[in-house]
């Protein structure tokens, strides 16, 4: 492969490529991120291209580059579409149609009716509320109710392909930066455009780039942050899926803009595609000269590793995820030093969020007003969302900053299935906090989180409905950190262990009012007293909780009971003598020997003994025992 030596090639290269993919009379993309693929998507993409091969009438970009070839058809591997609930998903152009639920034994059909312009209609999305049906995925709520910029990419390219990306205006944005920017420059835009950290914390991007780049240093490294550890979060992992070469043209970009010429991608082991498609991504761009030294001709040298993460929540803190690059123990460190002043192997070092590097090659492109156009005036640009839980359209989603949660629930996710009703968001992942109904109309931004007693954190969201406890939910994240604690400080280690005693005690109705007291007064301590922001953070889903939803505490502990049923401690299971036909088996189920009758008469549930663990009840075919 020719390298691309100067910024002319690379215009050169993006007509040419882009003049190949307009060849393409009709394109057949399935959805090939992590989500589709654990549905099935590979063995519809498989499909699809033994189809393709027995009808001989299918090629690939490599051919359509032939002169010989005037057109064809394609069949591609994209990113993640976002539209996780209905995949695997496969979207057909120049008809832009979208089919959901795709299986193996459906591709013979959609293959036949694509080569003809007709649409499969029991494949395409239908509106469960309304049954309409949106054969043009961009017209759906879901859809049309975002803002993609990061995700721009993500659903619509082959991750495989730097043709694709380069076509697109790929590695546009670092050739400018190359050929009419000065890395104070760069700054200055970044800057001007407003640009926070997207990990969670939210710093102006500009200002931390700003202070690295003045620094004196024989040594400069940047690093992408791609452990994302929060439970229901996958934004990073499906960027890192659908778009790799944007995450590394934006490493470039803030390589060149603090004076680094190194750049290491940690990535988590668990997201092994994401690693695999980077790899990929980052050998392209040698192979075409746009990494490694002297790039188009500037005489800017940079180059890109990959060090996978060491599975613990805690490495996404920044001095713990150095010390796991480095191959120690990823545990924080006391601060100051910064990173800035000395991180990786003791080196200035800044530290960004996948999204955060994401977002750069298009605010170099459009300029800073362009991204200051979406979002708020402290909160500027869009922010992408991992929409799970009690809502029909979970996936992935990109919003502008200060879209209210109301919109994002219903309007995009379509509201919460099965009549039931909203209770509340935990957003922001473990260091978050969970949000009643009344927050609904709050909008969706660094700040007014932050009053809330939230945080947007990566931007996982999970939603729950009438049916869940928020206790229970508030002691699930308090087991999750707990477990995620390095030990390293006290606050943190035996905090986290004590509140999770306390919150167990509640679950089990073993717990004061005392025990109450006792909880926030630690959480509070934790608070102020632990080293680093996993410990700093720790207690926030119970402070949240007990701001909003302090009532089911007090249900659980004074009254004894769970209001949403969920806590097998308030439980209390009877059998219905009018139902039961005294056979026994639940009798021969039950592990405590806590039921007790005669063969052809009711049976009964000694509740002295019963330990509610509901083994029995699916057994009586009767429906005779009942929880109360």
């Amino acid at each position: 492969m020719t390298p691309i030596c100067s910024m002319v090639e690379l215009a050169e290269k993006s007509k040419l490529y882009k003049n190949v993919l307009s060849k393409q009379t009709l394109r057949i993309s399935i959805c090939a991120g992590m989500g589709c693929i654990a549905n099935g998507s590979q063995l519809v993409y498989d499909k699809f291209l033994e189809i393709a091969k027995d009808n001989k009438d299918f090629v690939n970009i490599q051919m359509l580059m032939e002169e010989s070839i005037s057109e064809g058809k394609t069949i591609v591997k994209t990113g993640c579409n976002g539209f996780c609930a209905k995949g695997p998903l496969v979207f057909v152009n120049p008809m832009n149609v979208l089919y959901t639920h795709v299986g193996p034994d459906d591709v013979q059909e959609i293959y036949e009716a694509s080569l003809e312009g007709k649409v499969v209609e029991r494949l395409v999305y239908h509106d469960s509320m309304t049954n309409k049906a949106y054969p043009n995925a961009e017209e759906s709520p879901f859809y049309k109710n975002q803002t993609t910029n990061v995700l721009f990419h993500c659903g619509k390219t082959n991750p495989e392909s730097i043709e694709e990306y380069i076509a697109d205006q790929g590695y546009f944005a670092i050739s400018k930066v190359l050929k009419e920017m000065t890395p104070e420059q760069v700054n200055n835009v970044v800057s001007a455009s407003g640009l926070r950290g997207r990990g969670g914390g939210g710093f102006p991007t500009g200002t931390k780039w700003n202070f690295a780049r003045v620094q004196k240093a024989d040594k400069k490294y940047i690093v992408c942050n791609g452990d994302e550890g929060d439970p229901g979060a996958f934004m990073n992992r499906s960027v890192l899926e659908g778009d790799p070469h944007r995450v590394v043209e934006g490493m470039m970009i803030a390589g060149y803009a603090i004076g680094a010429d190194e750049g290491v991608f940690y990535v988590r082991a668990e997201y092994p595609l994401a690693i695999e498609r980077l790899k990929i991504a980052i050998r392209e761009a040698e192979e075409n000269g746009l990494l490694g030294k002297n790039i188009l001709g500037s005489g800017f040298n940079f180059k890109l590793s990959i060090r996978e993460g060491a599975g613990a929540f805690v490495c996404g803190e920044e001095t713990a995820l150095l010390a796991s690059v480095e191959g120690k123990r990823g545990i924080p460190r006391p601060r100051p030093p910064f990173p800035a002043v000395s991180g990786l192997y003791g080196k200035l070092t800044v530290i960004n969020n996948v999204e955060t590097l994401a977002n750069l090659p298009r605010i170099i492109l459009n300029g800073p007003e362009w991204f200051r156009s979406f979002g708020t005036e402290k909160s500027p640009g869009t922010k992408t969302f991992a929409l799970t839980g009690k809502v029909r359209n979970t996936g992935l989603v990109e919003i502008p900053m200060g879209t209210t949660l109301r919109q994002l629930v219903f309007d995009i996710g379509g509201g919460i299935p099965n009549g039931k009703k909203f209770k509340a968001v935990q957003i922001g992942g473990p260091s978050g906090g969970c949000l009643p109904d009344s927050m609904l109309d709050n909008p969706l931004d660094y700040d007014s989180l932050q009053k809330a007693g939230a945080m947007i954190g990566s931007g996982g969201i999970v939603v729950m409905d009438e049916d869940n406890c928020i206790v229970e939910v508030a002691k699930f994240f308090m087991t999750f950190i707990q477990a995620e604690s390095c030990g390293k400080c006290v606050a943190c280690r035996e905090g986290t262990k004590q509140m999770l005693y306390i919150m167990e005690k509640i679950v089990n109705d073993q717990a004061t009012l005392e025990d109450l007291k006792l909880l926030e007064e630690i959480a509070r301590v934790i608070q102020d007293a632990s080293l680093c922001a996993l410990g700093k953070t720790a207690a926030n889903p119970i402070l949240s909780t007990l701001r909003y939803f302090r009532s089911e505490y007090l249900a659980h502990i004074v009254d004894h009971q769970c209001p949403a049923g969920v806590c097998n401690a308030f439980k209390k299971y009877q059998i219905n003598p009018d139902l039961c036909k005294g056979c026994g088996a639940c009798a021969k189920k039950c592990p405590v020997n806590a039921i007790s009758g005669t063969i052809k008469s009711p049976f009964t549930i000694d509740s002295s003994i019963c330990i509610r663990c509901g083994t029995y009840k699916d057994t009586c075919r009767f429906g005779a025992i009942e929880v109360r």
